[in-house]
């Protein structure tokens, strides 16, 4: 509802929950502590996507299919903007943090010719998290899984270097033969509740 609209209020939150609003003050003592609970466990989703990731550890492909894959999840069950929480200089340490250890990573994807030199600096780091927006909320009938493939498939293929190591047709595609771009019938449907904002680090 807050990814919808911002200021919703506790009563309709209430309704939405099907709870009375004295319910909801039970547990938040206001409003700003309802909103800060919801942006820190979006943030605390996000730090344990990029570490299930293992951005340092994993085989580049392996680790960027991984960490695509968990933030659209987290982007799906937490649709909110953490911008609105970023004059908190404990939240915004935290997401910088996140950035740092996502841009180590494509640093790393460069080194390793999956993704070209010479890009204008931060353009693979801008590109991504637009990715996985898109993934995460146009396309709400791909499971996580299915919209991580399309991503990767797409970022490796837009960036990636046709000499590097998947011989002279360039990056392989994670879409595989007879899978298509259209999505998998019914799927994970976005929940009514849910808005439009982006995204992830």
């Amino acid at each position: 509802m807050l990814a919808a609209d911002p200021g919703a209020s506790i009563a309709s939150i209430a309704a939405e929950a099907g709870v009375d609003r004295s319910t909801v003050y039970r547990r938040f003592a206001s409003r700003e502590e309802l909103l800060a609970a919801i942006y820190t466990s979006r943030l605390t989703a996000i730090e344990r996507a990029i570490e299930e990731a293992r951005l340092r550890e994993a085989p580049v492909t392996v680790a960027l299919h991984r960490y695509v894959e968990n933030i659209i999840a987290v982007n799906r069950t937490w649709p909110v903007d953490l911008a609105r929480m970023l004059a908190d200089d404990t939240v915004h340490a935290r997401r910088d943090a996140c950035v740092a250890e996502v841009d180590t990573f494509l640093q790393r994807a460069t080194d390793e010719g999956l993704l070209r030199p010479g890009l204008p600096a931060g353009w693979a780091g801008v590109l991504l998290p637009r990715l996985i927006h898109l993934a995460s909320r146009q396309m709400p009938d791909l499971s996580p899984a299915r919209a991580a493939d399309l991503v990767v498939d797409t970022l490796l293929n837009g960036l990636g270097r046709p000499e590097a190591t998947h011989g002279p047709g360039g990056a392989p595609s994670l879409l595989g033969p007879g899978r298509d771009r259209a999505g998998e019938g019914s799927g994970t449907r976005r929940r009514a509740a849910h808005g439009s904002r982006p995204v992830s680090p």
